[in-house]
């Protein structure tokens, strides 16, 4: 009987591929033949993390492939049917909670493994759970009966909607958590491929000033050049220009409206992204960073007036704006994904999207056939 290849992560930074049986498909279930799967940045700290994976597990959760088949009642639930083409979102929601029921899955307890260890999501949980083929790393990967779904339009090619999830990101941070309006200023730190996302869903929302910001290394350089090309206004090098000074004369001594941080950067650039702000500012905190200290004057909340939140992830109305954006070919998305690697490059491809492998990468992802 045939066997399905997959890229199995089973120590800190070590991969190998591996074969698994086809699992047999129960009638709430199915299985997605994987066309591609982008790398999201997390997949880059979780492989240098292994003691917190519970064992071997096949990475990847930006998933677009063919349902390949399906249960009859898992068909209804899906609203999907073998053949369709799909992009798959990583979290297993239990379909009932109160987070579930007012549209805020990703924060279901179910799939919530920032908080919880024992949950299960695309790309997170170990071989060791049955039918093993949870990541999309592999050539096959099932549907669980809560799996969530967008439809990819057959003129969008695999590659574009590997973008389907960062872009879904840029836009609920953009727009749905941050309350982007047309003509508002906009201060996003960081160039990396959700820095990149939040610019595109910025200036498709009618923001009139975008400014991406970044540092002087050769990565970064290329990353503010094609930030520009996606349609942000302005690039600040952190390392060459006073960031603060720049951002006022840029909006004439306003500062931003919505001050989106998407870099690594930790207490310090949430700091400056509170500074950023203008008075009754928005300031959307997304990096995560493993520094934890930070002192600030708490003051400055209270006296500009600011609204200050956390985001993660996305919602299923963001992927499904965010699919329009990429279908539409408005922005040339295509100079993101810099990367397509064999399975049996999978370690190649995520020391490189940690910045330790091939050079200027920005997208990267993997073809399970190739």
């Amino acid at each position: 009987m045939a066997k399905v290849s997959a890229a199995v992560s089973y120590a800190v930074r070590e991969t190998e591929v591996r074969e698994f049986p086809f699992p047999d498909i129960e009638e709430d279930a199915g299985l997605l033949k994987v066309e591609l799967c982008g790398i999201c940045g997390s997949d880059w700290p979780q492989y240098n993390n292994y003691p917190r994976t519970r064992g071997p597990l096949i990475l990847g959760h930006e998933t677009v492939g063919v349902v390949d088949r399906i249960g009859k009642y898992a068909g209804a639930r899906f609203g999907v049917k073998e053949g369709d083409r799909v992009a798959l979102e990583e979290y297993l929601p239990c379909g009932h909670c109160r987070f579930c029921r007012t549209g805020d899955f990703r924060l279901c307890d179910e799939t919530d493994t920032l908080n919880r260890t024992d949950t299960i999501r695309f790309g997170s949980t170990p071989v060791s759970v049955a039918p093993s083929l949870w990541g999309g790393y592999s050539q096959y990967q099932y549907l669980h009966r809560n799996s969530v779904f967008h439809k990819m339009p057959a003129h969008v090619s695999a590659r574009l909607g590997t973008l389907a999830l960062p872009l879904g990101n840029g836009v609920e941070w953009s727009c749905l958590q941050g309350g982007l309006k047309i003509g508002e200023a906009v201060v996003i730190q960081g160039p990396g491929q959700q820095g990149l996302a939040c610019a595109v869903a910025a200036r498709e929302a009618g923001a009139s000033i975008v400014i991406v910001t970044g540092r002087s290394t050769p990565q970064d350089k290329k990353r503010l050049a094609l930030a520009r090309t996606l349609g942000a206004t302005h690039t600040i090098d952190i390392d060459e220009e006073d960031l603060f000074e720049t951002v006022a004369d840029i909006t004439g001594g306003e500062m931003a409206d919505l001050v989106m941080d998407c870099s690594s950067g930790g207490p310090a650039a949430a700091i400056a992204a509170i500074r950023l702000a203008r008075k009754r500012g928005r300031v959307i905190l997304g990096g995560r960073s493993p520094d934890k200290k930070a002192e600030f004057d708490t003051d400055i909340l209270v006296k500009k007036f600011l609204t200050v939140k956390g985001v993660r992830g996305h919602s299923w109305e963001a992927v499904e704006l965010a699919i329009q954006i990429i279908a539409s070919g408005k922005f040339p998305l295509d100079e993101m994904c810099t990367h397509v690697f064999p399975l049996a490059q999978t370690h190649e491809a995520l020391m490189t999207v940690g910045g330790q492998g091939q050079p200027a990468s920005i997208h990267c992802s993997i073809d399970p056939w190739r």
